[in-house]
């Protein structure tokens, strides 16, 4: 890549992070008179024809593969999304099928109810008040330009990034998203990761890697690292140590929307606070399972479906069990991503098999 187009790429970054481009209001239709004849409508492959995005903002995305949208969810909103984490921290709700996570490095024997060791709830699809955020029409509507009208929610976490313990297992690894999700078109899948407070590099805000979803899927595994591993922490093997990282400095409310095909992570957290950010993976409805057999994929696809047995205290399960137990339709109607025969064990009515904070995750 040429220097000529090396600065003016990390210009137009540097506009889109200071909040030029990213404007949460409903911007003109990109095929609006005057639009520059050097980029038509027709050439974005990454989002749909609306008239939320501007030419500038689908431009950006269809290059970089992320979209920073300023101050899109309402103090109020997270204030509640708060409120509920620390009622579940507290065990005074225990919404079904809830996973609470720890850091690796807190010992069982430390465990004491409190937001000061749950360092994730995820799946939280079954709880009104943090499902709420799933269904927020200003995250829908920016969510509806990347996956099209069918909407399902597939992957839900609540990340409550605790102050290192100074074994850097704080640290979130380099990855692809789309290496732990069984269905494609990658394309029709887009995250949104809202911040709850001020992030920045030393509570270990987002790193994205610009222009990486151009790429293929990488093969992932568990990092090397002295400290330990956090479950289900699997990085990249091999990466372009080239490619410059970008660290998305956020407001609290600002949304980033991006690519499962963009290499992103997340430095350690060296303050004495919790960084707390709420994200949602979105897909389109006519997304379709594939078979993870023989692919870089089949490992992490065994591991997910024996946590998920160990969690619910089932004998077998599949992947498809797995996501259609997650999948939730938010707009539109379910097509594709269809329940499998065997979720009849997980009916509402059972008795649930749910493993406890001390048991989970200390896996590793």
């Amino acid at each position: 890549m040429d220097q000529n187009h090396t600065s003016s790429r990390l210009r137009i970054l540097l506009r889109h992070l200071d909040g030029c481009l990213a404007r949460p209001t409903i911007s003109h239709p990109a095929s609006r008179p005057g639009s520059p004849a050097t980029f038509h409508p027709q050439q974005f492959q990454y989002t749909w024809e609306n008239n939320v995005l501007s030419l500038e903002q689908r431009k950006f995305y269809e290059e970089n593969g992320f979209l920073v949208i300023k101050n899109l969810v309402s103090d109020a909103d997270t204030q509640r999304f708060r409120n509920e984490f620390q009622r579940i921290c507290r065990k005074e709700v225990k919404p079904l099928g809830l996973l609470v996570m720890r850091d690796v490095t807190i010992a069982k024997s430390e465990y004491v109810p409190s937001e000061k060791v749950v360092s994730k709830v995820q799946d939280f699809q079954e709880d009104e008040e943090l499902f709420r955020y799933c269904t927020l029409p200003e995250i829908l509507k920016y969510v509806e330009c990347f996956t099209g009208p069918n909407i399902m929610a597939i992957h839900t976490m609540l990340i409550n990034k605790p102050p290192d313990s100074g074994k850097k297992t704080s640290r979130h690894p380099l990855h692809q998203d789309l290496h732990y999700f069984p269905f494609r078109p990658s394309n029709s899948i887009v995250c949104a990761w809202t911040a709850m407070e001020h992030i920045d590099r030393n509570d270990g805000c987002l790193a994205v890697l610009p222009g990486t979803r151009k790429g293929p899927l990488k093969p992932h595994d568990y990092p090397q690292w002295e400290g330990g591993v956090n479950i289900m922490f699997h990085g990249i093997q091999d990466y372009d140590k080239n490619n410059a990282r970008v660290h998305l400095v956020m407001e609290k409310g600002d949304t980033v929307f991006f690519h499962p095909l963009l290499i992103h992570g997340s430095g350690r957290n060296k303050s004495q606070g919790f960084r707390k950010t709420i994200s949602c993976h979105f897909a389109d409805a006519n997304c379709h399972y594939i078979d993870l057999k023989g692919t870089n994929q089949e490992n992490v696809g065994k591991e997910m479906e024996e946590v998920f047995c160990k969690i619910y205290g089932l004998k077998n399960a599949s992947l498809q069990d797995v996501w259609t137990f997650r999948g939730c339709v938010v707009k539109g109607e379910r097509i594709n991503l269809r329940n499998s025969p065997s979720l009849k064990l997980l009916s509402r009515k059972s008795r649930w098999n749910k493993m406890s904070e001390e048991n989970l995750f200390s896996m590793r």
